[in-house]
């Protein structure tokens, strides 16, 4: 609910706010329209005096893939980055640029240029050079290079007084940027390709120097290359199959380590025919054949002659002859397991010792081959060096053949048939908001300035008296009195009734003022015009009702009332000069009469200081049911104070937004310490469809309520 609560509150603020504005725009509406009007007008005639600029465009697309330099798509591509192409930018927006547009166009001598140049030579002697760099600046002060958004694309404006110069400039900062660009990297490519070949004769003699090292090197330790182009040594080669001997030869040794003692074992304890090498021996297989043929036929011969028989006994002596050789072969066998087994263990030893010295050398060969791969690989950085200067060293040579532009023109700028500046139909809008803007200002300046009282608020909250009416503004009508017999139902008579109800009541039976005085703190605030349409409206609701003019110096009611011939009056009356009855001039309204002044009164006499004013007010009040005074203003007078304290009622006539607030105040504090009975303030001239004194009558839709509908 608090929430809600703000909100409503917040909302009525900002209507206030909105609804003080309006008001404000219609009181000073004329201003606002004038003022706007006036610097509407000086911007429109600036903006028509202006003399036009036409700007020709030129648009250039950057492709790097065009450039010979670059080597591939990603340094292509890099060159496409934003600070690359603010590179480009810069570049056109260049003086060098400039300089070469300034000398291809012949523009040193151009008219439009020669200012500059004047001015400065104005000041001293000038040089080819400095008028060369005058006019250059003088270019550049025109010209705009930008980048269009976020493509690569890049656009040179020129803005000149001559069509047909803007669009030619433009171009002719495009052709010379092309130009530039292909003239530079053909320079540079040249350059590069220079530098490249001069540093392949030193990598070529570098490299030829290296290998002649490595060469030395290895025929000094002997090192050849290997597969996969390893390093090695002649050492190295040879102790691979040696080692390969060797270890066959200890094997072998072993075999026949082994095979001897087996047969020593065997031949130890008497079992020599059961050493495998004997069984294995082919004389030994024979002898033993033969002598298995012996044994059968000695057993014959026994059988046959007996073991005494010379047969028996020649036969006994040949299978003695076959075991001593079977013997001897087993014997010579054993013999040739041990010379086996010892020539095993020589070789063995003799292969042992040359693998011993090749260890040797091969140690000392290690550091050479070390040194050796060193060198080896410092030659072939030097080749790997000469072979990638060769490719670079080929590449600049076809770049520097080459006159292809890293750009191209996508858009030549064709002669303007509009001028760029100025742009009329924005600048008329501009002018006209300005206009608006600066009649905003000075009204708010204006509303600022017043001191005058608009709103209930100022007069009951400020002066604390009541706000008893507010009577709106009336234009174009001479005599806005006459209205309440004109228009009855207006604004301006219906403003009155409602005076007069605050005034007199609108209950029966309540005592009412008799004596009503309207007096203000300045003059021109509406007060006798108020005075005259109080007192008719107090006639036409039935009040006899006698209007008597005592501003007797400004004697403005005879001009502004019907009827009022050259009889005499107030002042002529106050002095004993003509009686009551001679003065009465009726109004030729029903029930209202009036005295007036005949004409102004200055003089330092005090006509309402003796018992005079008093019998004639005694008097008139016997006669008539309302009395309506016009009392002159308060500041600086005297006669109205008197006057207001003779009278039941006193209303204060302030004029809306005008009267200002220290003079009402300090004609508030006046009649009260007079004791006069002061009842209330009436706003005058209140404009119509204001809201400021809160929601009265006189308010924009009220309007058409009290204005009748035309048939």
């Amino acid at each position: 609910m608090k929430v809600m609560k703000e909100a409503a509150n917040y909302e009525a603020r900002l209507a206030d706010v909105i609804r003080s504005a309006r008001d404000v725009v219609k009181r000073r509406f004329l201003m606002l329209i004038l003022v706007a009007g006036i610097v509407t007008a000086i911007g429109i005639a600036a903006t028509l005096s202006t003399t036009p600029v036409y700007e020709g465009v030129t648009r250039l697309q950057i492709d790097p893939s065009r450039n010979p330099l670059s080597r591939s798509a990603s340094e292509a591509q890099a060159q496409l980055a934003s600070e690359a192409i603010e590179t480009e930018v810069s570049v056109i927006n260049s003086l060098d640029l400039a300089r070469t547009v300034v000398t291809r166009l012949g523009l040193l001598n151009d008219p439009e240029y020669a200012e500059n140049v004047e001015a400065r030579e104005k000041k001293g002697p000038v040089s080819a050079s400095e008028k060369m760099d005058i006019v250059a600046g003088a270019v550049l002060a025109d010209l705009s290079v930008s980048r269009e958004k976020l493509t690569y694309i890049i656009g040179i404006r020129y803005r000149s007084k001559t069509p047909a110069k803007a669009a030619k400039i433009a171009n002719a900062f495009a052709t010379a940027y092309l130009d530039t660009r292909v003239g530079n990297n053909i320079g540079t490519a040249a350059r590069q390709f220079a530098f490249f070949e001069k540093r392949l004769d030193e990598l070529a003699l570098e490299a030829r120097a290296a290998d002649q090292k490595v060469a030395d090197y290895q025929s000094r330790y002997g090192i050849v290359k290997g597969g996969a182009n390893s390093q090695t040594t002649i050492v190295d080669q040879q102790v691979g199959p040696l080692a390969v001997q060797l270890t066959q030869a200890q094997a072998q040794a072993e075999a026949a380590k082994a095979q001897l003692s087996m047969a020593q074992n065997q031949t130890r304890a008497g079992r020599l025919d059961a050493v495998a090498d004997v069984l294995d021996s082919g004389t030994i297989i024979e002898l033993r054949r033969q002598r298995a043929e012996i044994t059968r036929d000695l057993g014959l011969i026994e059988n046959r002659y007996g073991p005494r028989h010379p047969e028996t006994t020649r036969v006994r002596d040949q299978l003695g002859q076959i075991d001593a050789q079977i013997k001897e072969e087993a014997n010579r066998v054993i013999r040739s397991l041990q010379a086996k087994a010892s020539a095993g263990n020589q070789q063995v030893v003799a292969l042992q010792r040359e693998m011993n010295r090749l260890e040797g050398e091969q140690a000392q060969d290690a550091r050479a081959r070390v040194t050796a791969d060193s060198l080896q690989r410092e030659a072939d950085s030097k080749h790997t060096a000469y072979d990638k200067m060769a490719d670079m060293a080929l590449e600049t040579r076809q770049a520097s053949q080459n006159s292809i532009a890293q750009a191209t023109i996508v858009d030549a700028a064709d002669t303007p048939l509009r001028p760029s500046w100025p742009n009329k139909p924005l600048l008329f809008l501009l002018s006209l908001l300005v206009g608006v803007g600066a009649g905003i200002a000075v009204i708010t300046a204006q509303e600022l300035m017043v001191a005058g009282l608009r709103t209930i608020d100022d007069i009951e909250g400020t002066l604390g008296i009541p706000l008893i009416g507010a009577v709106p503004a009336v234009k174009k009508v001479a005599r806005p009195a006459d209205l309440l017999l004109e228009k009855p139902t207006s604004q301006f008579a219906e403003a009155l009734r409602n005076v007069r109800a605050s005034i007199m009541g609108v209950k029966s039976g309540v005592e009412r003022p008799r004596v009503i005085a309207l007096t203000s703190a300045m003059p021109a605030e509406g007060k006798t015009t108020t005075a005259l349409a109080l007192a008719r409206t107090m006639a036409l609701n039935g009040n006899k009702t006698m209007l008597l003019d005592v501003d007797i110096r400004r004697a403005q009611l005879r001009q502004i009332s019907s009827n009022s011939g050259n009889i005499p009056g107030t002042v002529e009356l106050l002095r004993g000069e003509a009686k009551l009855s001679e003065v009465l001039q009726p109004t030729g309204l029903e029930g209202l009469d009036q005295i007036v002044v005949r004409e102004p009164y200055f003089s330092s006499e005090n006509l309402f200081g003796d018992q005079t004013i008093h019998n004639v007010l005694n008097e008139l009040s016997m006669s008539y049911d309302t009395i309506i005074l016009d009392l002159p203003p308060l500041l600086g007078l005297a006669d109205g104070r008197f006057l207001a304290a003779l009278s039941d009622a006193v209303v204060l006539i302030v004029k809306w937004d005008e009267t200002p607030e220290h003079a009402v105040e300090a004609a508030v504090n006046a009649l009260k310490s007079d004791n006069s009975n002061l009842i209330g303030a009436v706003f005058t001239m209140v404009e119509a469809g204001a809201r400021t004194v809160g929601s009265y009558y006189y308010d924009a839709k009220y309007s058409h309520y009290y204005t009748p509908k035309e048939a």
